[in-house]
């Protein structure tokens, strides 16, 4: 333990500027690494904010993504165990268990075959783009449509089901739709995976279900939560980056004339927007299994650790002048993908979609510019995933 324990804080969330995570928290990293934590719920913990602790936490088995193992104040509800197929709140074995069958279906093989229907994906966005009115809210009619269609490719959506299957995942998705559409449109949703799920057992194609089916003994719940899992995490994500990023590239001039002049720099230049953006703005939460002594301080069992993927992606330490945008940096480890047993599955698909996405956007439209002040651009400031609710555009 530390001689000195400063008094657990609140997570720090209020941004003030749009792409920089909040200021305490570099401002917590250079404290120490490890800080106490007060947590909405009024529960205490710790927040981790160091690149390379944050790294160490992630392939340490003793800290676990089962939320069920925290320990709460008597007649404060526990969270529910993870849903059978829900891998990302499971330790190992039954973790191990879901991610090897996933680890054959996520193959750079099926990435490549799948390289051709996201260009032709985002070109047929991009046709329905140019035909509408200016100004254009690029994140209802781009980033949102484009991850809903490659979602369906990959998970085998016949194409005269997609319109349902879009409806409702747009629905999810909008933060205008308000609890009672979300809810609907998320039973929904799960209908019509399951009845896919039996579909794709009767007739199986060149697909990740109809894959999953053939590989394993996976039961239709497993195989239904799965699918809804991928669906959520890859949609939600890969939308949020599609807008954020572009509007990052419209406010620094200098690195979008980059990415013009030269497209070869577009796996590099969405490196750097993952690292520099970082939209999983809360971070990654994991529940001590037994006392630790880390770095100095004692995390006792069931207490809950906050790692700041947005504050390790900016830590000087390992990204010099981590606040600039720099499309050249070069510089491997970002962490918006995670690290260790749970690094994203869907990464290699997530950099193919944006690589695509950004390249082809900025080809089609070369004076493509804001619409509005870019103050004026509406952030999704409370939510999870840090993104934007509009970006109106023209050319």
């Amino acid at each position: 333990m530390t001689a000195i324990e400063p008094e657990p804080a609140a997570l720090p969330i209020r941004r003030r500027h749009v792409f920089n995570p909040p200021e305490e928290l570099g401002s917590l990293r250079e404290q120490a690494p490890i800080s106490p934590l007060r947590f909405p719920d009024g529960t205490n913990g710790w927040l981790i904010t160091g690149y390379s602790v944050v790294r160490e936490v992630l392939t340490d088995n003793r800290f676990s993504a089962r939320h069920e193992l925290r320990k709460l104040p008597p007649g404060q509800p526990r969270p529910e165990p993870a849903a059978p197929g829900f891998f990302v709140r499971m330790d190992a074995p039954r973790h191990t268990r879901y991610r090897k069958l996933l680890i054959g279906q996520f193959t750079q093989r099926r990435m490549i075959q799948l390289t051709p229907r996201i260009e032709a994906i985002t070109e047929e966005c991009l046709d329905a783009l140019e035909n509408r009115p200016h100004p254009v809210d690029l994140v209802q009619h781009f980033a949102l449509p484009v991850p809903s269609l490659v979602i369906s490719e990959l998970l085998g959506v016949p194409y005269a089901d997609r319109e349902v299957f879009q409806r409702n995942t747009a629905i999810m998705v909008d933060l205008a739709s308000g609890q009672e559409r979300v809810a609907t449109a998320s039973a929904e949703i799960s209908r019509f995976l399951a009845d896919l799920v039996q579909r794709k057992r009767r007739c199986p194609a060149d697909d990740l279900l109809s894959g999953l089916i053939g590989a394993g003994d996976l039961t239709d719940a497993e195989l239904t939560s799965i699918a809804f899992l991928l669906l959520v995490a890859g949609h939600e994500t890969t939308a949020n980056m599609l807008s954020l990023g572009v509007f990052a590239l419209l406010c620094h001039p200098k690195q979008l004339a980059l990415l013009r002049a030269d497209r070869e720099r577009a796996d590099g230049a969405v490196e750097e927007l993952l690292r520099y953006l970082t939209i999983m703005q809360f971070g990654m939460l994991r529940v001590v299994r037994e006392d630790v002594d880390l770095h100095g301080y004692r995390i006792a069992a069931g207490e809950a650790v906050m790692l700041s993927l947005p504050a390790a992606n900016r830590d000087p330490a390992q990204f010099p002048a981590p606040d600039v945008l720099d499309i050249n940096r070069n510089q491997p480890g970002q962490l918006s993908f995670g690290h260790g047993a749970h690094f994203c599955l869907g990464h290699q698909l997530a950099r193919i979609e944006l690589r695509v996405a950004y390249t082809a956007l900025l080809r089609r439209f070369p004076e493509l510019r804001l619409a509005v002040p870019p103050k004026e651009v509406p952030r999704r400031e409370a939510m999870s995933i840090y993104g934007l609710h509009r970006l109106p555009v023209t050319w």
